[in-house]
């Protein structure tokens, strides 16, 4: 069995919190490994820093908060679609911005999907699943994202 995984860059505890609770409730990834700011996002693509000795290859997909410290949801955005080793991990933006340029930005810079989190609980609880059902479950994912190959991902200096 492909063992698959999810990166969660989500800096609001309760909605990791919610996240966590749907993916877990469903079994939709064999690993879901949460950042809270985007620097710890590129940190984790890049194999640096505490995440150095990462190797289990890049994940299925990346939940990605815009609003974040340290480094933006648009700034990891960037970075990873215009990284050649990096750019076909799907991003899904997990946000409460209804914002318009912030999904017409996300969207310029090559975003696969755009959800706004629902502020019901169980409306949360179903978008989530939603997410995970497809990015873990039904796509397909490119050979160079699947776990059981090491990580593509050239460390930057």
């Amino acid at each position: 069995m492909t063992l698959r995984h999810i990166l969660i860059a989500e800096d609001d505890p309760r909605d990791e919190e919610l996240t966590m609770a749907a993916l877990e409730e469903h079994n939709l990834a064999n690993k879901v490994f949460v950042v809270h700011d985007g620097a710890e996002a590129l940190d984790y693509l890049y194999c640096r820093g505490k995440f150095a000795a990462r190797t289990t290859g890049n994940p299925v997909a990346l939940l990605l908060d815009l609003k974040m410290p340290k480094v933006t949801g648009i700034e990891v955005l960037k970075t990873v679609k215009a990284d050649q080793n990096l750019k076909t991990i799907p991003i899904v933006v997990l946000t409460s911005s209804r914002e318009e340029p912030d999904l017409i930005e996300c969207y310029k810079h090559g975003v696969n999907a755009y959800v706004v989190k629902p502020v019901d609980f169980t409306e949360f609880m179903k978008a989530v699943k939603h997410l995970g059902v497809f990015w873990a479950a039904v796509n397909e994912p490119p050979p160079s994202t699947r776990a059981e190959e090491s990580s593509l991902a050239t460390p930057k200096p």
